[in-house]
């Protein structure tokens, strides 16, 4: 049997409702899963006695289907009939969602029906909503319904019938929400349902559970992923209140089974969902995270979420798959003050326990990338900072990873990461030359018995992690990676060209191209690759690695490489990403007129070095050396700044190419522009020079007060000098 109804209203107005409908849904027919240790077998639970469906009715909607199917109906015809039919199955709303042929039907007619049969159904069969939400066919019924009323609901006309349905069904959920909750098919549909609530697309990967890569992306600062969007910045119209209501009656009426909850695949899922869907509204978070982790009101103590009580027993649970993807979207929620008190009663002390567990490391990722304040990063590395030889070796790299992401973000610890990191993959005793490809092939390097002789891995695919790790790693300034330049500088060019076409590595290849290393240094790399620009292009993920080589070498590198992809333009142009590099690259003006594209590229790098050389360059000059820059020129002078200067630059100067290809007056002077080239390509770098430069000016520039107290400091610096 399933469980008894709780007593309270959950939220919603008590009015006897409940009481109606409590005989009628707790017998469902949703099997109730629970895992690991606190599984218990409920197979025999009753399932709910289902009447056949008359054979008339049966006839009925057969032939509304095959009436369908001949697509003999007219867009005014077919939202008539689908409300007729509705009708029609009035009072046997149960028996048709479930019954396997029927249901497909029924799911045209809700899809095709006006929004007064669609809600006229949906209270209808209200009453039994979490059955034939836990039934298999039924659960598609119910989804459709759902979709349908999504697509109603952005008319203001009809925003109150669908309110006032949503409202029954929830009444029927809260009664007994533990079943439909731990039910494969009845958790798919309520998160469904708390979408429309909140007024996201019920489809939304996001809140339904966010693939992997994303969510690792996000955690590790990758901007690259995050251009995709956020779905929760496009909300529709939704209904708060009625979310709100639901979620705290569901929790309400689970204190008793709150352990069952938390180690249940389904209904960890639907709490995720809740979570991330009241995300930002602290006061709704402050009072259900608590009931989440267990805790009972009366041991609380005032002013505090976290039970002390609870302290060893959530540990415990961390190291359960379905609760610690809970745990990591409530760290991933939870308002500053509860993730604080999470952070000292629940975490500390507990670190490497957690972070050594297959199952909890994904916890310590999560609490590690919502860090706060550098205090929490200075105790983090007290129980971590000394362990990541461990790590790596017993396969938990991603806590390493997210330790690394997090210490930039809060710009602490990142020299100890970057010395860390590199005594964990090399003795002392060695050369720095083997950093790099140990840590690119993680797995490979810490499974070999006799590290000292590992070589580099042929043939196996780069270690996705490592991969993320080194990309980290290049976003530090240069000092403090030294050898990891040394080492990724010192590769063998077979290597080299081996790790450019793993999209791992190609991805580590770019983000050292980008780092601050000096230009001579990454030249040194590029050159590795020389004769190898074509094959690689012709990859995917090789397009974007042979750009930033392109950008990052020098003329006679950058002519080597057009001349490469010019000898395969044919075949590159076919795929997808190469007319994107051909165009990028200028290639069809390099294969028609050579001396106009070098001249070209001659007026860009002239550009960049007089721009780095007035400003600085990350790549050129230490923040130890850049004390005599203003403050702003320091504020915009980092590598977002600097990559949207080459924009601005290579925007100007294609624009104005094109401008003397399609000028008639120009095509006439030819001879004499040709004589004159060089003269009005230097003209043309100055343009761009003053246009980038006063744009560099414009950003950041301190107010007129902040100039005057920077003056007086300077002015008070000197004196001490003269004294």
């Amino acid at each position: 049997m399933g469980k008894k109804a709780k007593k309270g209203n959950g939220g919603f107005d008590g009015d006897g409702y409940n009481k109606k409908v409590a005989g009628q849904v707790t017998n469902g027919t949703g099997k109730f899963k629970k895992s690991s240790k606190h599984q218990s077998n409920s197979d025999s639970q009753t399932s709910l006695i289902r009447k056949q469906v008359e054979p008339e009715t049966a006839k009925y909607f057969s032939e509304i289907a095959n009436l369908f199917e001949s697509q003999g109906v007219d867009v005014e015809e077919r939202s008539v009939i689908c409300g007729n039919a509705l009708e029609e199955a009035r009072g046997k709303e149960l028996e048709l969602a479930t019954d396997y042929i029927i249901s497909h039907t029924l799911q045209t007619l809700l899809e095709g029906c006006d929004v007064d049969h669609l809600c006229s159904f949906l209270k209808g069969c209200a009453n039994v909503f979490p059955a034939i939400a836990m039934d298999r066919s039924g659960s598609h019924v119910a989804e459709t319904a759902l979709k349908s009323l999504a697509r109603h609901v952005q008319d203001t006309e009809d925003y109150a019938i669908i309110e006032e349905t949503l409202k029954m069904i929830c009444k029927v959920i809260v009664v007994n929400p533990v079943d439909l909750m731990c039910n494969c098919y009845g958790s798919h549909v309520l998160r469904s349902f708390l979408c429309l609530c909140k007024g996201v697309p019920l489809d939304s990967a996001e809140f339904h559970g966010a693939k992997a890569s994303k969510i690792l992306a996000e955690r590790l600062n990758l901007k690259l992923f995050q251009s995709d969007g956020n779905n929760s910045q496009r909300l529709q119209q939704g209904f708060p209140n009625l979310l709100k209501s639901l979620v705290s009656g569901m929790v309400n009426c689970t204190r008793e089974d709150i352990k069952t909850l938390q180690v249940d695949q389904y209904s960890s899922l639907v709490l995720q969902t809740a979570l991330k869907l009241l995300a930002g509204d602290d006061q709704e978070l402050l009072q259900i995270i608590p009931v989440l982790l267990g805790c009972k009101k009366q041991n609380l103590v005032e002013g505090k979420c976290i039970d002390l009580a609870i302290v060893r027993e959530t540990v415990e649970l961390m190291k359960e798959t379905a609760f610690s993807h809970l745990m990591e979207v409530i760290l991933e929620v939870a308002p500053e003050s509860l993730y604080n008190e999470m952070f000292t009663k629940l975490f500390k002390n507990s670190l490497f326990e957690l972070s050594s567990h297959h199952c909890g490391n994904f916890v310590v990722q999560a609490l590690i990338s919502h860090a706060r304040t550098k205090d929490q990063m200075e105790l983090m590395w007290e129980e971590l900072g000394l362990k990541f030889e461990d790590l790596l070796g017993m396969g938990k790299s991603g806590v390493i990873a997210f330790l690394i992401a997090a210490c930039q973000r809060l710009q602490t610890h990142e020299y100890k990461c970057c010395q860390a990191l590199a005594a964990a993959v090399g003795s002392k005793n060695e050369s720095s030359n083997c950093i790099v490809p140990r840590i690119l092939f993680l797995d490979s390097y810490f499974s070999c018995e006799d590290k000292s002789s590992w070589n580099w891995a042929g043939g196996v695919k780069i270690h996705t992690m490592g991969s993320l790790i080194l990309q980290a790693i290049f976003k530090f300034q240069s000092e403090w990676i030294q050898p990891f330049i040394m080492s990724i500088t010192s590769m063998d060019a077979e290597h080299v060209l081996e790790a450019a076409k793993d999209a791992g590595g190609a991805r580590v290849i770019e983000a050292f191209l980008a780092s601050d290393a000096s230009t001579k240094q990454k030249r040194r790399l590029v050159v590795k690759l020389r004769g190898h620009f074509g094959e690689l292009a012709m990859h995917p993920s090789g397009s974007f690695t042979v750009e930033r080589c392109f950008n990052a070498g020098s003329l006679s590198l950058r002519e080597a490489i057009a001349s490469e992809l010019l000898a395969v333009q044919a075949e590159l142009s076919k795929t997808k990403q190469g007319p994107h590099l051909l165009r990028n690259l200028d290639i069809d003006r390099y294969a028609t007129k050579p001396d106009q594209w070098r001249s070209k590229q001659a007026s860009k790098q002239s550009a960049y070095n007089e721009f780095y050389f007035a400003f600085g360059s990350s790549e050129s000059k230490s923040p130890t050396k850049n004390k005599f820059l203003s403050n702003a020129s320091m504020q915009t002078s980092d590598p977002e700044e600097l990559k949207n200067t080459r924009k601005e630059i290579d925007s100007f100067l294609t624009s104005t190419s094109m401008l003397d290809d399609t000028s008639a007056e120009k095509k006439k002077k030819r001879k004499k522009r040709n004589k004159d080239a060089g003269s009005e390509d230097a003209v043309g770098s100055k343009k761009v020079m003053e246009n980038a430069v006063q744009n560099f000016l414009s950003q950041g520039r301190p107010h007129k007060k902040q100039r005057i107290n920077d003056r007086a400091s300077s002015n008070a610096s000197k004196q001490k000098l003269k004294i």
